[in-house]
């Protein structure tokens, strides 16, 4: 392909943005006048004419190659390794083609000048072929090198005048070119500006072209909504209408109603005077049922107080698997006056006197051994019937009378069933510590009726070797009896606590069952020849109750004491002793020791004596207040029905008739 030509102008702006200079090229040839002086290195020219004449033409040759006319602004071809002047943006407006053009138009045409041939002779002055001189003839060949320079000197005065038009034409081309190129660029701003303008307007059509779109969407649904409600409309004027004759139903009937809340009225006004009243009736039944159920507090104390504030019952247990069946005779049960249907309040025993059947060789005789007391259960008697007996006297803590209940006999006899029940959690088994809880449960929220707030404290400790132990203990607390103590709750109170035993409040019967389980776990028990599994320690379960009528500013307080006594043994002074049976009777002595203790307590207390000896035994001093004269006190003596027991057997009877023939000042109620 043929390289592409290029304007004037640009050709011109591109010299100058090349930094091209015009510079006039210095002359070799000789100046006029001066002379050729032959050394001695040019002998040599006179003697080879031939090459001297070469020679001279060869330097005519160069004197005339070496000024070569600047060829006018023409159009170069390039390539493209040669470097290309910036080029000019293809967007112009009209104003600057007018100018290109005007420059074009000024710029005069350059005359050719025909190429000369490198090794050609240089042209001849007026047209004339020269003549070739002789080599000889140097000065002729000087005359044609100073005409041949006259001639260069007037090109090259022509050619430096054409140049400096040129340089002038190249100015003013440059000055409008940057005045174009400022043109341009404003142009070019504008266009910018006006494409951007246009842009945004095609923009804005858009928007608006959807915008119209959208809102031709939006009349079609509005159009449509607007058809909905006018079906609306519809329905809604004939529901218009129905409601205008509900309406009109409905103020008949208003009319109607206020006639009757009229008649309503004067039957509130009579209602609210038979409601006062009714209030003022109320108040004074009120006053009525808390003065019956004062009333029925202290019928309540007298009665059990006729009763006697040292009760005692006898229980016979039943004879279990595996033991023998008593003859019999052995055990009976006189009826009363009655007859069959009074309650039994008699026991008799028969034994036999083995001595004195020895000795005279007859059959030993029979001795009969009768006992009286408040209440004999034999031993088909179940817990229901032996806790109902009870429970007026457990009711009597909650008009707050100290009350103890305590059961005494040999080991073996069923002491620890009577209060406490039987293993698996059996309702029929239950004892009756569970069951007077139960109950006082039951009477305490009754009670919430007539203003009565009652709360519950349980404790249950143990005393082992007139060791106080804490039989609610748990986790390390475990094993650290010893550092109970009995000691007063206060400087002057009457009341007595035990030093680090647990104090649980209970409000159901589910947490009694708990504690209960706990101090089975934790009870000092042993293998007797009585009994397998044996209390060797007394075991004292208290509820502290406290009771409070906030409307008419009383309260109660009183404790209900539930004892399962040790099991009492006579000691055999034969008996061979071993390191198991030496702690066995040290345990048995320390039984014996407080239950004659208590013994002696009672006595006291019947006998009006001025020193009660509390402090003989722990089991004494922590019960003192349950045993004294403002307390009711009820002993349970359990036997065995087996005659290998009979001795045992007598002796706990014979200590409950000590006890029962005992009569201990009237109770009071710990009132405030």
């Amino acid at each position: 392909m043929e390289p592409q030509q290029r304007s004037p102008l640009l050709e011109v702006r591109g010299n100058v943005e090349l930094k091209r200079p015009l510079v006039k090229a210095p002359s070799r040839l000789p100046l006029p006048g001066t002379r050729f002086k032959r050394g001695p290195d040019r002998m040599e020219d006179a003697l080879e004419p031939e090459k001297k004449r070469t020679r001279g033409l060869d330097t005519v040759t160069k004197i005339a190659t070496s000024h070569p006319r600047p060829p006018a602004l023409t159009v170069r071809p390039q390539t493209q390794s040669q470097t290309t002047a910036p080029k000019v943006p293809k967007k112009t407006g009209p104003r600057c083609s007018t100018a290109i053009g005007t420059v074009l138009k000024k710029q005069k045409p350059d005359p050719a000048v025909p190429a000369q041939k490198p090794g050609a002779a240089p042209p001849t002055l007026g047209g004339k072929k020269p003549t070739k001189r002789p080599a000889w003839d140097l000065k002729g060949q000087l005359c044609d090198l100073n005409a041949e320079l006259k001639c260069c000197r007037e090109r090259t005065q022509t050619l430096n005048q054409e140049n400096q038009q040129l340089q002038d034409q190249l100015k003013e081309a440059q000055q409008q070119a940057r005045v174009l190129g400022a043109e341009c660029r404003t142009l070019e701003g504008e266009l910018a500006r006006v494409q951007a303008q246009a842009e945004q307007g095609q923009q804005e059509l858009g928007n608006l072209r959807a915008r119209v779109l959208e809102l031709e969407e939006q009349l079609g649904t509005q159009q449509g909504l607007v058809q909905e409600l006018q079906k609306e409309q519809v329905g809604l004027q004939e529901e218009r209408r129905g409601l205008a004759a509900r309406l009109e139903e409905q103020e008949r009937r208003l009319q109607a109603s206020e006639v009757a809340l009229s008649g309503s009225q004067a039957e509130v006004a009579s209602l609210r005077q038979e409601a006062a009243t009714q209030a003022t009736l109320l108040v004074a039944q009120g006053e009525r049922l808390h003065g019956l159920e004062m009333e029925r507090r202290r019928l309540h104390n007298q009665l059990q107080e006729l009763k006697g504030n040292i009760r005692v019952f006898c229980r016979v247990r039943p004879v279990l698997p595996g033991e023998p069946t008593p003859s019999p005779g052995f055990l009976l049960f006189p009826s009363g006056p009655g007859g069959s249907s009074d309650t039994p309040t008699r026991l008799s025993i028969s034994r036999s006197d083995e001595r004195r059947g020895t000795l005279s060789g007859t059959p030993a005789p029979t001795t009969r051994h009768d006992f009286s007391f408040d209440r004999v259960f034999p031993p088909g008697s179940g817990q229901d019937q032996v806790f109902e007996e009870i429970a007026m006297l457990v009711q009597s803590a909650l008009d707050g009378y100290p009350v103890c209940i305590f059961a005494y006999g040999q080991t073996g006899s069923g002491k620890t069933f009577t209060m406490e029940g039987g293993p698996g959690g059996d309702p029929q088994v239950e004892g009756l510590i569970p069951r007077a809880l139960r109950h006082l449960f039951s009477v305490a929220q009754e009670l919430g009726g007539q203003g009565w707030t009652y709360s519950f404290v349980a404790s249950y400790v143990e005393i082992y070797n007139e060791t106080v132990r804490d039989l609610l203990a748990t986790g390390t607390r475990k094993g650290q009896g010893s550092e109970c103590e009995i000691r007063r709750a206060g400087p002057g109170s009457e009341e007595l606590t035990v030093t680090n035993a647990r104090y649980v409040p209970v409000s159901c019967e589910k947490e009694v069952e708990a504690l209960l389980q706990l101090a089975r776990q934790n009870r000092a028990v042993a293998r007797t020849s009585q009994n397998e599994r044996s209390s060797r320690s007394h075991s004292v379960f208290q509820l502290q109750i406290s009771g409070e009528h906030a409307g008419r500013g009383l309260q109660c307080a009183a404790p209900l004491s539930l004892v399962d006594l040790a099991g009492s043994e006579r000691l055999d002074p034969g008996l061979a002793l071993g390191p198991g049976e030496r702690e066995r009777l040290r345990e048995t002595q320390a039984i014996n020791s407080s239950l004659s203790t208590l013994g002696l307590v009672i006595m006291a207390l019947s006998n009006k004596e001025s020193h009660v000896p509390y402090r003989n035994s722990k089991l004494t001093y922590l019960l003192q207040n349950s045993l004294g004269g403002s307390a009711k006190m009820l002993m349970f003596v359990n036997i065995s029905p087996l005659e290998e027991n009979v001795s045992e057997s007598l002796n706990s009877l014979r200590f409950a008739s000590k006890v029962n023939q005992c009569v201990i000042g009237t109770a009071q109620a710990n009132r405030k």
